[in-house]
């Protein structure tokens, strides 16, 4: 077994796949099979469960996965102790809301390119819960999440404080005048969006039960549709006001149980051995 194993391991359980496996990798698939193959020899048992479809990480793997990434951890840690110099290289895998991506990846993706250079960033969206699995599964280092998060394996640092207002066709007054609507029509994202929670649960502060949605994973879908006049949504103000502004929409400040969000930065606690994570967390820190 050596660190190329290890890698090659992770990568298979990252995709679930042996073939993006081996492309993510820049080797073949015979590899990818032949070395999976010795670890689980090495090991005496048996590391992914295999369908025509997918593999899957069997209780030995998990065990596995959770030992190889801090490994990699301590040999990326030791190379910089040891090294003549401190310039940290390597990928971070980070994860975000939609909307947070959209209004903050930019500015997270310029910092770390000027203080950081030797890191390559992979970003990708998902729903919060998708998230917190994805960083509790090794699939992601770190993940932007509307906290808090209550999970002894994580560590969480509070990141900002944002606001979710109500955004709805210019024509509706105040929130009262949308609630006197005989139907509520909403904008929403699929089901676990966080932003439509917060909606539904506005919704049945008001003894509204039933509304009828319109779901779009778009941000700027959802922009459009309000903007058209065929119902509301909500979403972080700020982001509204920066993209936005010179659209024909109209925000509404909510109650501060429903509209107050602080989001955190988490990552698995015993992942903070990891040079490139500990670069990331420093510049939020």
């Amino acid at each position: 077994m050596n660190i190329n194993d290890l890698k090659l391991f992770m990568a298979v359980a990252f995709h679930g796949n042996f073939t993006k496996a081996a492309e993510a990798s820049y080797t073949v698939q015979s590899n990818v099979t032949a070395r999976i193959k010795s670890l689980e020899e090495e090991f005496d048992t048996k590391l992914f469960l295999r369908t025509s479809r997918k593999v899957e990480l069997t209780s030995a793997g998990e065990t596995l996965l959770h030992y190889s990434k801090q490994i990699i951890n301590l040999i990326e840690e030791a190379k910089i102790s040891i090294g003549k110099n401190d310039i940290v290289n390597g990928q971070i895998k980070v994860g975000f809301l939609e909307t947070t991506m959209a209004h903050k990846g930019p500015r997270i993706v310029r910092e770390m390119a000027d203080k950081f250079p030797r890191i390559d960033l992979h970003l990708t969206s998902s729903m919060r819960d998708t998230l917190i699995d994805s960083v509790l599964n090794y699939k992601l280092d770190a993940a932007f999440i509307p906290g808090p998060v209550y999970n002894e394996e994580l560590e969480q640092i509070h990141v900002n404080d944002e606001r979710i207002v109500a955004v709805t066709p210019i024509f509706v007054k105040n929130l009262e005048d949308l609630l006197e609507q005989p139907l509520m029509k909403a904008i929403v994202f699929d089901q676990g969006c966080f932003f439509r929670a917060r909606l539904e649960a506005w919704l049945i502060s008001h003894n509204i039960m039933n509304y009828h949605k319109t779901v779009i994973n778009s941000i700027e879908g959802v922009v459009n549709f309000i903007e058209s006049g065929i119902g509301f949504s909500f979403l972080p103000e700020e982001m509204v006001s920066t993209f936005y502004s010179g659209r024909k929409i109209k925000t509404h400040a909510l109650p501060k149980e429903i509209g107050a969000v602080k989001n955190a930065l988490i990552y698995r606690k015993e992942s903070v051995s990891s040079p490139v994570l500990k670069a990331f967390i420093s510049l939020f820190t």
